[in-house]
């Protein structure tokens, strides 16, 4: 969940699964293999799993006794008159008429139609829905937590603002910084040379190129020595750095000889360019927005104070973050989780919705969640939440009509007030055909 590569030093923990950016590792195993992290997070995954219940079994048990109800019924419209000596010609037949108004067509398809008509709508705009009943449970959601690197930010740092110092042109400073990162592959490095690429900058010579372990680099360019690095590289240096130059909660790389400091290079993983606005609209629905990182408290405090998210919490592992997910639902209620890396698979599992970032998450992160943002856009999350509470709308009113109409030509049919063609005309088809085309306007809600 780090922005930027952790040094690591003898005696410290490394984690199955991270990768080495750069250097020799020699590491000791203190854990089984079933007692990994990664272990852990594909058992916190199918715990959570196991814990989701689905909402349409109510659905199910409805039926389950609606349907003797109304057989029952029609039988006990026709035998308890037939009892009493009245004409079984007349009572067969309103008995009948009760059957096809009873009949649960349009009750049944009010949910399922509407919410077909909803994931439709949602796939269309690059929202992929894995079930009716997450459809439902975004209605539901109180609190949206995003997790930070990948999701609110673009997951690779990029080079944000150049300083010259002592007369350097910031030409100069990134001609040099990049001549000296041209052997590093570090991912600071790459930025680098990136925007070096970008600018069309002199990639000049280097000899003698040392990586010092978790500082920074050094090398010869004409015979000169100059340096590139984190401000602990400069400590035994006759260099000194301005004060203030390290903006919060991003990297800032400085570049020296063996005199002076000649420029400095900030750099940052930048913020996705909607975030500000898909937060602002989820606040206006009365959403809570929370940030969940593996990243340091200066960096998160940082992103959290650009983006507007109302809290956060930092240097979280992946089951801190399930820990995280489950103090939000009991304090706020539903929760949905909106993640893209191995880390979030977890907390997308345990949230009451998950939500991946279907281009930049991985396999597994997509996999876990119950819906994918196939085009990794975040303002998709407020559509799906307008969609989802105009889908509840509509099966609401679906629903009400159904049984409204279904209970008065109940009652008109026991006392023989309409005939069987008015029961299939409207009670039957014409109610059901009434809620496809009410649940059809989904299809039509935008983005």
């Amino acid at each position: 969940g780090e922005s930027v590569p952790v040094s690591k030093a003898e005696g410290d923990k490394v984690y199955a699964g991270t990768m080495n950016e750069e250097g020799y590792l020699e590491i000791r195993t203190t854990k089984r293999s079933d007692e990994t992290v990664l272990s852990r997070i594909v058992k916190l995954v199918k715990e959570a799993e196991r814990k989701k219940s689905g909402t349409e079994r109510f659905i199910d048990k409805f039926a389950a006794v609606y349907t003797p109800v109304v057989i029952g019924l029609a039988f006990a419209t026709f035998i308890i008159p037939l009892m009493l000596g009245h004409s079984w010609e007349t009572w067969l037949y309103r008995a009948l008429v009760l059957l096809v108004v009873s009949c649960p067509c349009a009750l049944a398809i009010s949910t399922p139609v509407a919410m077909v008509s909803a994931i439709t709508s949602a796939a269309r705009h690059g929202v992929l829905i894995k079930g009716a009943s997450f459809i439902e449970e975004i209605n539901r959601v109180r609190v949206f937590a995003f997790d930070k690197t990948g999701t609110l930010t673009r997951g690779k740092l990029e080079v944000i603002g150049i300083t010259g110092f002592n007369g350097y042109l910031i030409e100069e400073v990134l001609s040099i910084a990049a001549s000296l990162e041209s052997r590093s592959g570090h991912p600071i490095a790459k930025a680098v040379m990136k925007k070096a690429s970008e600018e069309g900058s002199e990639i000049l010579e280097i000899d003698r190129f040392i990586s010092i372990k978790g500082r920074g680099i050094e090398a010869e360019i004409d015979g000169k020595k100059y340096y590139a690095g984190a401000p602990g590289l400069f400590d035994d240096l006759p260099v000194s750095i301005p004060e203030g130059d390290e903006t919060k909660g991003k990297t800032a790389l400085y570049i020296a000889d063996e005199s002076r400091m000649i420029g400095a290079i900030v750099l940052a993983d930048k913020m996705r360019v909607n975030v500000p606005d898909v937060i602002r609209d989820l606040k206006k629905q009365h959403i809570r927005t929370e940030m969940l990182t593996g990243d340091n408290e200066e960096v998160a405090s940082a992103l959290a104070e650009q983006t507007g998210v109302d809290s956060f919490f930092a240097g979280l592992l992946p089951e801190d973050k399930v820990s995280a997910v489950d103090k939000l639902k009991d304090r706020f209620g539903c929760v949905a989780m909106v993640g893209d890396g191995v880390n979030d698979a977890p907390a997308l599992a345990s949230a009451d919705v998950g939500i991946a970032m279907g281009h930049a998450g991985t396999d597994v992160a997509i996999e876990t969640a119950d819906i994918a943002l196939m085009h990794d856009d975040l303002s998709k999350i407020d559509y799906l939440v307008k969609l989802s509470r105009k889908t509840m709308k509509v099966v609401r009113q679906n629903i009400i009509v159904a049984l409204l109409i279904k209970g008065t030509f109940t009652v008109l049919a026991v006392f023989g007030l309409i005939n069987l063609w008015v029961a299939v005309g409207v009670g039957d088809m014409g109610l059901s055909l009434a809620v496809i085309l009410n649940a059809m306007r989904l299809t039509r809600v935008r983005a």
